[in-house]
């Protein structure tokens, strides 16, 4: 006899707890969300109704690969992000909370909400920090770069799905080696691990997120030398540059831009975990 919904809740988020997962329940209502492609009302009022034999090893399947290490992000296909839900594809980072700090430190650097500006994201992944902005900022426009055309294609899609893609645009490029515009702001989450580190990354990123997004070259600064070099020509008069960073970059990261002839605003903003995450720089 097929296995009802509930049946299989209590069956998935048990092999969750076992793998040792924090939020088994939660994680096996998603999974099975997915797998079903129900809504919420759907898991709620009809628990008890069978699940094909077909949906049910489906959903079984998806859970192993959780157990085994899989991001849920990725078994779904989506994820949040500044409150906004995003499209993952295997050439996009999957969006982390810590990155909202530079969103954070954005909207502070421009408070006014509806103040014209030109945003510039280098290595855009699947959009989330351009869309972020443009959703808070009614009259800004923007600009995605990356290197990956998938990572492209896939900003693209999410852009416009979130209606905001009359907006932006969003091409493939090595850093900001092809433009020739100002902005006011440049943002940007590069590849900050050293390569030596990713073999000891936890296995849901160094399995499933692309290496291109993660690594930063032997001292994990390959990609800020690469932007550094055209901040200068990029930014308007009072503009700013706001850089992601890794735990323990601030001062080299803050070397490499003031090479260039940047000021550094302060202290990097700090994410949630207290790691200085933020860098926020302008025209000396």
């Amino acid at each position: 006899m097929p296995a009802s919904r509930a049946a299989l809740m209590s069956e998935i988020a048990g092999l969750l707890a076992a793998a040792g997962l924090e939020s088994p329940a939660r994680e096996a209502r998603l999974l099975i969300r997915q797998a079903l492609s129900l809504g919420d009302a759907d898991m709620i009022v009809r628990a008890e109704l069978p699940v094909e034999d077909a949906d049910a090893q489906r959903l079984r399947n998806l859970a192993r690969r959780r157990a085994a290490g899989e991001p849920l992000a990725r078994l779904t296909g989506r994820r949040e992000f500044w409150s906004l839900d995003f499209t993952l594809s295997p050439e996009t980072l999957v969006p982390r909370p810590e990155t909202e700090t530079l969103v954070e430190a954005a909207l502070a650097a421009f408070p006014e909400r509806l103040r014209p500006l030109r945003v510039l994201d280098l290595g855009t992944g699947s959009g989330a920090i351009l869309a972020a902005l443009l959703s808070e900022r009614p009259n800004a426009v923007g600009i995605g770069v990356d290197r990956s055309e998938g990572a492209a294609r896939q900003a693209r899609a999410n852009l416009a799905a979130l209606g905001l893609f009359a907006r932006a645009a969003v091409m493939v490029g090595d850093w900001a080696s092809a433009l020739c515009g100002r902005f006011d702001l440049v943002i940007s989450n590069p590849p900050y691990i050293e390569t030596a580190d990713i073999d000891g990354l936890e296995v849901d990123v160094r399995a499933h997120d692309p290496h291109m997004a993660l690594d930063g070259g032997a001292d994990g600064l390959t990609a800020y030398r690469a932007i550094a070099c055209h901040l200068p020509a990029l930014l308007l008069p009072g503009g700013r540059v706001i850089l992601e960073l890794g735990a323990g970059q601030e001062a080299d990261v803050a070397r490499l831009v003031e090479a260039v002839g940047l000021h550094i605003d302060g202290p990097a903003r700090a994410d949630l975990g207290g790691i200085a995450r933020a860098l926020v720089t302008t025209p000396a």
